[in-house]
């Protein structure tokens, strides 16, 4: 397969949350009909494929992580034909689309849950991981979102849900669960889709005895051994058609456990959360991308830059704070922010990212430079995790701003569905378009000058200070950034290509990335 058919190597793949992206139907949720509209901004971006987060009917307990059907779209975004519409329409504009498949659990209003729980009976009870009424719950596992991971069902059988209640556990060792899942596989190929970006990956087995967590023991439901049969399988059905790819959402901080996923048989790529949630620190940003590149160079897969998603704190936010990682355990812990520092390093890491050998992942509203809305209030969230663990991934996920100088920032005519932020009026696609001050304008001239001008899968460091990140991708092209505390002067260099702040003669500002003409 050539380079140009395996475009998951070196794409910049753009994520759609469509909740929040456009609304046409002036409802205040986005829909796939304000995606269409809105396609102009993602081709001038110059992104390579979108990744569109669910989009089928879902009573919505989990933002649409609670599926009810794989194989139609919900109401509140359209219909298939609009989907089918999207596909057709984001090809023409030469943009790839992939689609999230979620297949550890579904919706409790699924048709086989419901069969299942209408009686004790029913074969779909062996769907689903139901266990005999007893006092106690068959574990004490803890929840993906915190809390217990059991519930009863009316006639007093305890089933097995790592998320929420309405979201109940898929029980993987049976033959029609993976039939299902397979015919859904096609279903999205056979409509034009060019990718699946699969949650959760690495928990669809469970252990069948049931243990309970312990240092030292396997883990019950994280990573056992025989999830991989489930990825050749769906390795073999996109093999099937021409330049599919499988991506897998794998957190996982083993690095050889996560690149299992990544072998020849298996998925083309997965997402780099080490990366995601490294310290804005030149040790171990350094690191953290030679342990990357080498993990996935022994499986010959293309690594993945990341900086933010729906599910994390926005790297704006996360980088204008004293700690500048990324857990669950961080986020809204009340700690000042500085967003003046923290976007200047969002600009830097924009270049960073761009520049490294793989694939690069942008999530909606990072090109405009958009910080965490912090100051949701608590009647107004609607994220499950905030009940159970007291974090919201809701202020990563608020409406994008397009124009105007107030909210709803022509997102919609009604109410959006979150609140935007007053001080968004400055980080509109209409406030930043042609302004070559801009985060939005930094993105656009990275990508068209990342495909002019970045060559080859092979990166090389280059001689510098250790709290200096410099290399070059091919023999022309270097990216520098200065993690330093002070100036640093610029290597040798023909031209200056793109910088991500000022730079003041040869000397590099802190906090600050060039890209060169070497």
């Amino acid at each position: 397969m050539s380079a140009e058919q395996q475009w998951w190597r070196d794409a910049v793949i753009y994520q759609v949350y469509p909740r929040s992206f456009a609304d046409s139907d002036a409802d205040g949720v986005g829909d796939l009909d304000g995606i269409r509209a809105r396609l102009g901004h993602l081709r001038d971006l110059g992104v390579d494929a979108i990744w569109m987060s669910p989009w089928y009917p879902s009573p919505m307990a989990d933002a649409g992580y609670d599926v009810a059907d794989f194989r139609d779209i919900d109401p509140v975004f359209g219909t298939l034909a609009d989907a089918e519409a999207l596909i057709a329409e984001a090809h023409a504009a030469g943009i790839r689309m992939i689609v999230d498949i979620v297949p550890n659990h579904v919706s409790s209003e699924h048709p086989w849950f419901r069969a299942a729980l209408a009686s004790p009976d029913a074969a779909e009870r062996d769907y689903f991981w139901f266990r005999a009424p007893a006092e106690r719950m068959p574990t004490a596992w803890t929840g993906e979102f915190g809390g217990p991971t059991w519930s009863r069902a009316p006639d007093g059988a305890w089933y097995l849900h790592l998320f929420t209640p309405q979201q109940p556990d898929l029980n993987w060792d049976h033959p029609h669960v993976r039939a299902e899942f397979e015919d859904i596989l096609r279903f999205w190929f056979d409509r034009g889709v060019d990718g699946i970006r699969i949650d959760s990956a690495a928990l669809l087995v469970k252990d069948r005895d049931l243990p309970e967590v312990r240092d030292g023991a396997p883990h019950p439901f994280h990573d056992l051994d025989a999830v991989h049969e489930v990825y050749r399988s769906w390795r073999r059905i996109a093999d099937e058609y021409p330049q599919r790819a499988l991506i897998g959402e794998v957190w996982l901080p083993d690095v050889e456990r996560f690149t299992n996923y990544l072998r020849p048989d298996e998925l083309h790529a997965a997402f780099n959360f080490d990366f995601l949630g490294c310290a804005w620190d030149p040790y171990r940003m350094r690191a953290c991308i030679d342990r990357t590149v080498d993990a996935h160079a022994r499986v010959g897969a293309p690594p993945t830059w990341v900086l933010s998603n729906h599910d994390v704190t926005r790297h704006v936010t996360r980088y204008g704070r004293a700690d500048t990682t990324f857990s669950f355990a961080n986020n809204l812990d009340g700690t000042p922010v500085d967003l003046e520092l923290g976007t200047r390093r969002a600009r830097a890491a924009a270049l960073l990212s761009l520049s490294l050998p793989g694939s690069v992942y942008v999530y909606q509203g990072e090109e405009l430079g958009l910080w965490e809305n912090e100051n949701i209030a608590e009647d107004q969230i609607q994220d499950p995790m905030y009940a159970r663990r007291g974090h919201t991934r809701d202020g990563c996920r608020v409406p994008l701003p397009w124009a105007g100088d107030e909210p709803p920032f022509a997102f919609t005519t009604a109410t959006p569905w979150l609140p935007q932020p007053a001080e968004w009026k400055d980080r509109t696609v209409q406030a930043q378009t042609g302004d070559p001050t801009s985060m939005l304008e930094l993105y656009r001239t990275a990508i068209r000058l990342r495909r002019d001008h970045i060559t080859g899968p092979a990166m090389a460091w280059l001689d510098s200070s250790p709290e200096v990140l410099a290399y070059t991708r091919g023999p022309g092209f270097a990216c520098v950034l200065n993690l330093s505390g002070a100036p640093v002067p610029l290597p040798e260099h023909q031209t200056r290509l793109l910088a991500s702040g000022p730079i003041d003669g040869d000397l590099l500002p802190r906090d600050t990335a060039v890209w060169l003409r070497l």
